[in-house]
């Protein structure tokens, strides 16, 4: 048993799916607001791994997609 998860390779659509995806996504960059760690986020979104500070949803730079849109949900 190997301790490395397997993964399968995308189909073709799935690939495209990702790519379309990603292309709208911006890595942004930020100081946390309570410890002053240098991080990062996708839209202005950030959680700290330092001290575990996350900001609200609604600071984002982008409208996230109602629930009933949202695959997590």
């Amino acid at each position: 048993m190997s301790r490395h998860p397997q993964h399968s390779r995308p189909t073709p659509r799935q690939a495209v799916a990702a790519a379309e995806f990603l292309a709208g996504q911006e890595i942004t960059h930020t100081e946390c607001r309570r410890c002053g760690s240098g991080i990062s986020g996708i839209d202005g979104r950030y959680a700290c791994g330092h001290c575990g500070w996350v900001n609200h949803w609604s600071e984002g730079h982008t409208v996230l997609p109602p629930e009933d849109q949202d695959p997590d949900a």
